[in-house]
């Protein structure tokens, strides 16, 4: 096992460095590690590892509790229509139709039919939530509607599980494996909801009065594996366990700080996770059927895109629903447990279950790259009208000597009073759709757009403007903005914020010589300070 780690973090650490310089996700590394130690190293007996898979598992428990922690009860509440309406038809109506085309198209069996269509309802939580963080995504409206529809997914996965145990066991009625399943889930919420109550607070307070960073974060630690150890105990899966921890902890004034200190446990063991589905690849398999698996791919992404599609473009715009569906157009990680436990118990052949595996996969490491390029792929498949740029603050023709702000945080707030200081006519453009409605509360000129698609920033008159102030944080829509923006109007002045040399670097590439370090500047004015008589 030491082997297996150390040697799958060099190739990971030397793989991932190279594909960076591609602008290409960590995630695809991670899998190809797994695949290169599996052949590569002649590790084939590895990849069956309990121990490894189980590493890897914690990845998906540790991403589950930091969701947890920035959904309170009440946000929860909030998003009741998400998570359970949508989520709940998603699930639904993606079983029964997968399980009636496995059953009557390829003549399977009724309950592997039925196992197959709820494996492959289910999207991964672990990739796309990934990507929609690293991409800032996640609080806009599609990004929402995702989240909300893989919260009821993972909750589904306890009817799954509980399905294959009754397909799997004939001498225990129905009737009694639902009454425990109920029993258990009553117990496990009311247990942690009294924990959270009163044990809680007072723990993370005597916690923090000591004042020692390795006692907060083993405490922290020993909070996520025990809620998340207690739930598989009482027969759930381990990260709805650490959902919950993280939904109590939310509640909590040390949920900022716990964090910041879980995302590089949760980031590593995110690696191990792909590491461990990069090894499930058989190319015998892949070979000897790649025509089904092709087809079995194609088909299932676009029914199941064409279903999602379906349920929201009645609740938000069509361009909106498109990305939903898109966002969730893979099989999840969790399909992966489910046909090994379904073939474990002989209620799935071993050809069939490796096709689907290659499907599950395959599906995964097309995510990141679709993930990425989600815009410019919903602005080819639908192009967007006046509507959907969500009513411009005023037509984009009379915009003239203008400046453009991409971005609208605390540089971006700080340029905008500038601007209307001096008297300057100036458009916000800004993707946190909570922000966008707060400033226009305010009267502030702003619209809901991604920047980095042409037809946002030739709606604002990009050509006839004074100059373009680009302040994001996240360092990929950065580069994509700038990218969009050099490509359209690049005799437009263009004045962008970055934290470091090498993303200046990065944007030198593309032709941009207005570019402010922040760190440089930062110090040149403390230095100034420090050193004034």
């Amino acid at each position: 096992m030491l082997e297996i780690i150390v040697a799958g973090i060099g190739i990971a650490t030397i793989l991932n460095l190279l594909l960076k310089k591609l602008h290409i996700p960590t995630i695809i590394g991670f899998i190809i590690t797994g695949t290169i130690l599996t052949y590569g190293f002649d590790l084939q007996d590895a990849k069956n590892s309990h121990d490894l898979k189980l590493i890897g598992e914690f990845g998906i428990v540790f991403l589950m509790f930091t969701i947890g922690l920035e959904f309170s009860v009440k946000h929860l509440l909030h998003m009741k229509k998400e998570v359970f309406l949508y989520g709940g038809l998603q699930v639904v109506l993606s079983t029964v139709l997968i399980s009636l085309i496995a059953f009557h198209a390829f003549g399977l069996p009724e309950k592997t039919s039925l196992i197959i269509g709820a494996a492959m309802a289910l999207s991964s939580t672990a990739i796309v939530l990934k990507m929609l963080n690293a991409n800032g995504d996640i609080n806009q409206e599609y990004g929402q509607r995702a989240l909300g529809i893989l919260l009821f997914q993972d909750i589904a996965v306890i009817p799954i599980l509980l399905m294959i145990t009754m397909f799997s066991t004939n001498d225990i009625p129905v009737t009694s494996l639902l009454m425990q399943t109920f029993v258990a889930a009553f117990a496990l919420m009311v247990g942690l909801w009294f924990s959270g109550k009163y044990l809680l607070q007072p723990f993370l307070y005597e916690v923090t009065k000591v004042n020692s960073p390795e006692i907060f974060i083993g405490s922290i630690l020993f909070l996520v594996l025990s809620s998340s150890s207690i739930a598989h105990l009482m027969g759930f899966s381990y990260s709805l366990g650490a959902f919950m921890a993280g939904m109590l902890i939310a509640e909590t004034r040390y949920k900022h700080q716990i964090e910041a200190d879980l995302i590089p446990f949760r980031d590593l063991l995110l690696g191990v996770f792909f590491v461990t589905v990069g090894m499930q690849i058989d190319f015998d398999i892949l070979s000897e059927h790649i025509l089904t698996v092709l087809l079995v791919l194609v088909g299932l992404i676009l029914f199941k895109v064409t279903l999602i599609f379906s349920l929201i473009q009645f609740a938000t715009s069509k361009r909106v629903a498109l990305k939903t569906a898109l966002s969730l157009f893979q099989f999840g990680e969790f399909g992966l447990v489910v046909f090994e436990l379904a073939s474990a118990k002989n209620l799935i052949d071993d050809s069939t279950t490796q096709v689907l595996i290659v499907v599950i996969i395959l599906s995964m490491i097309l995510t990141p790259f679709l993930l990425r390029h989600i815009s410019a792929l919903t602005d080819f498949l639908m192009p967007a009208t006046q509507t959907d740029i969500h009513s411009l603050p005023r037509r984009h023709k009379e915009y003239n000597n203008h400046v453009i702000l991409i971005g609208y945080g605390r540089l971006g707030k700080h340029l905008a009073k500038m601007l209307e200081r001096d008297g300057y006519d100036y458009v916000v453009v800004e993707q946190n759709i909570q922000t966008v409605k707060q400033a226009r509360k305010l009267g502030t000129p702003i619209i809901f757009g991604n920047a980095a698609q042409r037809h946002i920033l030739e709606a604002l008159n990009i050509h006839q403007s004074l100059s373009v102030v680009i302040s994001l944080g996240n360092n990929e829509k950065l580069y994509l903005v700038c990218e969009a923006v050099m490509q359209i109007a690049p005799e437009v002045k263009t004045v962008v914020k970055v934290n470091s040399f090498l993303e200046k670097e990065m944007l030198l590439e593309l032709g941009l010589t207005h570019i402010i370090v922040e760190t440089e500047e930062t110090a040149i004015g403390m230095y100034q300070e420090a050193l004034l008589r």
